[in-house]
């Protein structure tokens, strides 16, 4: 009997690119489902897997790709879902490729009408951004959000999200034309990093009380300066691919929190946490409260054109690649 094969994104090696390969078609186990992937977000964490820089990274061979949406096609035993469901999935790896098999309790139903690619981009970017908002920095109405690296895949949801909470929004980016996106998302202002004075210009509208912080750098530590009294500042990445340099007595001073984030790890440590937070997400989609924002769509076979997107920090939102 010939082995069904499927076209999927194959990375053998931390030291040469991926590829595409036509690799045999997985089998389906009890608790999990077989997606038929119709489309794939990529993440700046997939370029550092390709590397073998992120924490979570396989051991190859592995194909990257952390969130999916599709149409499920079979189920093992012990899954209450039926074939033909419409759901999102966050996989962690896997994903970019024709078909999948993941565990069953991953996959969110979607809501009727919305499309595959804006399914696929909501969960990781939202999903950061809600629960870091909400569960870790407890951002209250009628504070100031600064949000650093702001028309990225993640900083895009935290200035969108943080408006809907009651906040005034900061908007931070690099480049005076990405005003019209961050502001659009619901910033009250923006700050283009590449021109301004950070710390000056953040001091004169107030300060800081709750930080997102995706960039590192140079810019997190003007914005550290400008923080208010009691002000949380939330780790979410390092695109600048420089740490931040926080001075411990300085956060004691002023009473600052420093509140590292990392929204994998609650689908284990708080499955509850990350099941309600992506409910709470699915209802303002349908409300028509948030709205994914994707800048740029390849098919699986141009993938790596989504990658050179991602490298050179030309997404605004996200990047999806389609089967």
């Amino acid at each position: 009997m010939a082995v069904c094969q499927l076209k999927a994104l194959v990375c053998r090696t931390f030291d040469a690119p991926p590829e595409l390969e036509q690799i045999a078609a997985p089998e389906v186990s009890p608790g999990e489902v077989l997606l038929e992937i119709e489309a794939c977000a990529l993440n700046f964490a997939d370029l550092l897997m390709l590397k073998g820089r992120y924490q979570d990274t396989p051991t190859p061979p592995f194909t990257p790709g952390m969130e999916v949406a599709g149409t499920i096609s079979a189920c093992g035993p012990g899954v209450a879902l039926a074939p033909g469901t419409r759901v999102t999935l966050f996989c962690g790896a896997g994903g970019l490729a024709e078909q999948g098999v993941f565990p069953a309790e991953r996959a969110v139903p979607l809501p009727d009408g919305m499309p595959m690619d804006v399914a696929a981009a909501l969960q990781v970017a939202y999903g950061t951004s809600h629960l870091a908002l909400t569960h870790r920095a407890r951002l209250k109405e009628g504070e100031t959000l600064v949000v650093l690296g702001a028309t990225g895949g993640v900083g895009l949801t935290a200035t969108e999200i943080g408006k809907i909470l009651g906040a005034r929004v900061i908007a931070v980016a690099s480049g005076a034309e990405k005003e019209v996106i961050a502001r659009e998302a619901g910033a009250d202002h923006f700050l283009d990093s590449s021109t301004c004075d950070l710390r000056a210009e953040l001091k004169a509208l107030g300060g800081a009380d709750v930080v997102y912080d995706a960039v590192g750098g140079q810019l997190s530590q003007d914005a550290f300066r400008a923080c208010n009294p009691e002000a949380r500042i939330l780790l979410i990445g390092f695109a600048s691919g420089d740490l931040p340099e926080v001075k411990p007595n300085h956060m004691l001073v002023k009473n600052i929190d420093l509140l590292g984030f990392y929204w994998a790890p609650y689908f284990r440590i708080r499955p509850e946490l990350a099941r309600d937070s992506l409910a709470t997400l699915m209802h303002w989609y349908q409300e028509g409260r948030i709205r994914p924002h994707i800048s740029h769509r390849f098919p699986l076979d141009r993938v790596e054109e989504g990658f050179e997107v991602l490298r050179r920090r030309e997404a605004a939102g996200k990047v999806v690649i389609t089967m």
